[in-house]
């Protein structure tokens, strides 16, 4: 064990460089995968929702301010757009399927995300919701980057729908295993394409620990979403927000 005053050391020097928000952030996923592994895998040990809860309790500890933080975290942050185009390479494995689903995915993705986007804007305005709320949610089960760059092109809040992308996937990544076996949908292919609509970056990551198959129709289906939803968002949300 490191004495309390040695410890305290490396904290000082860590809070006073970049290096402390990425030391957090590896530490705390590292801790995550291990509880993850010890329950077996169980989805509600999503190491993604632990890492996140882990951070967060060390930050108010030690009074970090978010800012400094990020200023080491946007490294893992900036890995996250190299790490979406690695998934080209499991996709290039699955390209025969792909041809052959073609057009049930075409149906699926336009089913999945304008359910996804009008039953988010729905419910948030029967309960009453903001006008920069909606727009904040309706673009949540896209991918972090884009769903972000939309919010704040239709006059939402960037970090509150950052959020929101996080929970989705998160409740996504634990809840899609047991509501695609009452739904009865066994085949690979609809349950990582499905994953990756509804739960993007997180539920793909789920995918690819049952299958590199099932995680590259995640992939393809994250994809695939968040260009849809770029595009669909801006022209959808003022017509709904008439309607309601």
């Amino acid at each position: 064990m490191i004495p309390a005053p040695r410890f305290g050391a490396i904290w000082v020097y860590l809070a006073a460089t970049p290096l402390l928000g990425l030391t957090i952030t590896l530490l705390a996923y590292l801790i995550a995968q291990r509880i993850y592994a010890a329950c077996r895998f169980n989805p509600l040990a999503n190491p993604v929702l632990i890492s996140v809860a882990i951070v967060v309790v060390v930050l108010k500890t030690s009074g970090t301010a978010y800012e400094t933080y990020f200023d080491g975290a946007q490294f893992v942050h900036f890995l996250l757009g190299p790490a979406t185009v690695a998934l080209a390479l499991p996709l290039y494995r699955q390209w025969a399927n792909l041809k052959r689903l073609a057009w049930p995915i075409l149906v699926s993705l336009a089913a999945g995300s304008l359910t996804a986007i009008v039953s988010a804007v729905s419910v948030a305005a029967l309960l009453g919701a903001s006008r920069q709320s909606i727009a904040s949610l309706a673009p949540k089960s896209a991918t972090t980057p884009i769903a972000m760059a939309v919010a704040k092109e239709i006059g939402g809040v960037p970090s509150l729908t950052a959020v929101l992308v996080i929970t989705t996937g998160v409740f996504g990544a634990v809840t899609a295993r047991g509501i695609l076996n009452v739904l009865r949908v066994s085949d690979v292919e609809a349950r990582g394409f499905a994953l990756g609509v509804a739960s993007h970056g997180i539920g793909t990551a789920r995918a690819f620990q049952v299958s590199e198959e099932m995680g590259a129709f995640a992939g393809l289906g994250m994809g695939l979403n968040g260009v849809f939803t770029a595009f669909v968002v801006p022209v959808l949300l003022p017509v709904l927000s008439k309607l309601l």
